[in-house]
């Protein structure tokens, strides 16, 4: 995949119709802190259109990217940020199980999860919710520059085992800093692309 232009075409609110887009969706979920700004900048190719915060939460509404006028980037509401009312975080998870319901040209959803440590019981909710409205996840380990060659495969596993995933579940492990895992989740867009010219 070569991205040749992007724009942040539109957000939407707690109270924002979705729009009727006539691309293929692939969206992007995760906890606040996971690195999804992160993710998101370097599949575009651009240091800060995402906006990345060393405040977990700021993404507050679901932001729609217009990649090569061919396909959007969904980026979704980080969930599970500690800093914010049990109200506010139920409007966010309204949000994100409204766009699941609602969108007609979702092809995929990417969950990010970090690869240091073992899914939590949010992740958790995020991956049968997903599994529930009719998608196979594919897992974004992220942060990998922060961990031990050597420890790769055990995380991995230790993600697998923790929600219970089968084999067949991609996990592509991806850091932000080396840009490792890009490649691999370009394949997966280019795919879905083909799918649906």
């Amino acid at each position: 995949m070569i991205i040749k232009n992007v724009s942040l075409e539109t957000v939407c609110g707690i109270t924002s119709k979705l729009p009727d887009n006539s691309f293929p969706e692939v969206a992007f979920a995760g906890k606040s802190n996971v690195g999804k700004s992160s993710l998101i900048n370097a599949l575009m190719n651009r240091k800060a259109l995402a906006r990345t915060s060393g405040q977990p939460g700021k993404t507050q509404t679901i932001n729609y990217y217009n990649i090569n006028d061919a396909i959007y980037f969904v980026d979704l509401p980080g969930y599970g940020y500690a800093r914010v009312s049990e109200k506010v975080k139920a409007q966010w998870g309204r949000m994100i199980e409204n766009y699941l319901h609602q969108s007609k040209t979702l092809k995929q959803v990417f969950l990010l999860l970090d690869i240091r440590h073992a899914p939590s019981e949010n992740d958790r909710i995020m991956y049968d919710w997903i599994l529930r409205n009719g998608f196979r996840p594919i897992i974004i380990a992220t942060k990998l520059d922060k961990i031990k060659r050597s420890q790769l495969q055990k995380q991995l596993g230790l993600i697998r085992s923790t929600l219970n995933m089968g084999e067949d579940t991609v996990i592509v492990p991806f850091s932000a800093e080396s840009k490792q895992g890009r490649e691999k989740i370009y394949e997966i867009l280019d795919k879905i692309l083909e799918e649906n010219v």
